[in-house]
């Protein structure tokens, strides 16, 4: 492992990045102590860089919150405002819980209990296909048989005998079903058991799953397939949830395009096709993307203007000419929460708090640090919001040495082989190759981590639950 303080050897791609983006967290560090101090240089200059003390590291004076801290932030903001829960809505949650179709409810956590309406089954059904018969064989077999969604049929009397399918409701008097494989018929059309038969045996009694009135989930279960299951054969068709987080998305950057190839000095903007559905899979429910280029006042107007639950920017968050993200925050009064974290990529993401019950993740323009800014800050205000459980965290060895930053922790893109996670190259901080091929990122302490070191795992949501769930 590097000693912390030295700085490793960078991956092919990644220095001259981490330099920029340094750089750029000093210039904007610089002038915010300079306009703390009350002082001004003049209209549109960056105040001289005041004298270094001797042995002091320039990181050393950031006001950047480190990664572990920025995250548990960002998961209590959603709290920290507005009523909280007496019982009935998941602790964390602020907003009305919703009446939800069940075609509708996946990924929801519940915000009421979920109790039976019903006895399951609410009737005694057969367990298998073949015979219901009553009393001792052999048996005389009825002509009609019993079909699963048909009413009541017929009592048996000993020594009687009628077809049954599974599901099926089984008739009165019947002391069991026998299965088909387990019967035979004579040349006079009797049945009879080639094994013995139990009292009861492959006959599912009423109740025997729950009675009506019983809790089947509790609140704050997470709404899965399976949880959809259980509540239409409960009788539901719908359940009560806690809604998901609205979020807006603002792209911001002149130099984006939305079609065809770079050219003249113009990029493809990545971050609106990949932050949409990236956010509906942490449980979100985006209600617009708006691309507002460079314009202030535009960026102004959205933020004032927003009644989502989460704004989400994209660049600008650093102190170049354009980067209006601080500005526009500042003059709306919002209150910054985090500015700046210890991590790379994406050291000048920020949350801030716009109103109340409404938040801002500004993420780096670097389609990676933005990434790193989504799960830094996006992921844990959203979880709160949505009323999610925070995953348990997990760690694997490395396959590998990973360089490490001389002062930050490290989000590397790495795929799992067995029990060790593989480190990805095109991991800097405007690549996406790396993460394209993914299953999670690895959290790399600040000076390194050797081969067969365990590193904490974030998982990316299509990698733990499957493209189809999360994204429908």
């Amino acid at each position: 492992m590097t000693a912390p303080g030295t700085r490793a050897e960078a991956p092919d791609g990644d220095t001259d990045d981490l330099d920029v983006e340094e750089a750029l967290a000093l210039v904007r560090e610089g002038h915010r102590e300079n306009r703390d101090d009350g002082t001004d240089d003049g209209a549109g200059q960056l105040p001289a860089p005041s004298p270094q003390p001797s042995g002091e590291r320039p990181a050393e004076r950031h006001r950047a919150t480190p990664w572990t801290r920025a995250r548990e932030i960002a998961a209590r903001a959603a709290r920290s405002h507005g009523p909280q829960s007496a019982g009935g809505t998941p602790a964390g949650t602020r907003r009305v819980p919703v009446s939800v179709d069940l075609a509708d409810a996946l990924g929801l956590v519940l915000a009421a209990p979920l109790d039976a309406l019903t006895d399951l089954p609410s009737f005694d059904t057969s367990a298998m296909d073949g015979w219901a018969v009553a009393g001792p064989g052999p048996w005389q077999v009825r002509d009609e048989g019993v079909l699963a969604g048909h009413a009541q049929p017929e009592p048996l009397t000993d020594g009687e005998a009628v077809r049954i399918a599974t599901g099926a409701r089984v008739p009165a008097d019947t002391t069991a079903v026998l299965r088909t494989e387990h019967g035979r018929t004579d040349a006079q059309g009797r049945l009879h058991t080639t094994r013995e038969m139990l009292h009861g045996q492959d006959i599912r009694p009423r109740g025997q799953e729950c009675r009506t009135g019983d809790q089947l989930l509790p609140v704050g279960t997470l709404v899965t397939p399976a949880v959809l299951g259980l509540a239409a054969a409960a009788g539901y068709d719908t359940v009560t949830a806690v809604p998901r987080p609205r979020v807006e998305v603002l792209v911001l950057g002149d130099e984006l395009l939305t079609t065809g190839l770079p050219h003249d000095g113009l990029i493809r903007d990545a971050l609106g096709p990949m932050l949409p559905p990236w956010l509906r899979a942490l449980g979100a429910d985006v209600v617009a993307v708006r691309r507002l280029g460079d314009d202030a006042r535009a960026l102004r107007k959205a933020v004032a203007a927003s009644q989502a639950d989460l704004i989400v920017t994209t660049g600008g968050t650093a102190a170049g000419p354009v980067d209006h993200v601080h500005p526009t925050l500042e003059r709306l009064g919002a209150e910054l929460l985090v500015d700046g974290v210890k991590v790379r990529p994406g050291h000048p993401m920020l949350l801030a708090r716009t109103k109340d019950h409404q938040h801002l993740v500004g993420l780096p323009g670097n389609p990676l640090a933005a990434v790193s800014g989504l799960l830094t800050l996006g992921e844990p205000l959203l979880r709160t919001l949505a009323a999610r459980p925070a995953p348990e965290p997990y760690a694997l060895p490395l396959r590998e040495a990973v360089p490490g930053h001389p002062y930050d922790t490290r989000l590397i893109p790495v795929v799992l082989r067995g029990d060790h996670a593989v480190p990805l190259h095109y991991n800097g901080p405007a690549m996406l190759r790396g993460i394209a091929a993914a299953d999670g990122l690895a959290v790399v302490p600040p000076g390194g981590a050797r081969q067969g070191e365990e590193a904490e795992l974030l998982d990316l949501p299509w990698a733990a639950a499957g493209i189809g769930v999360c994204f429908t």
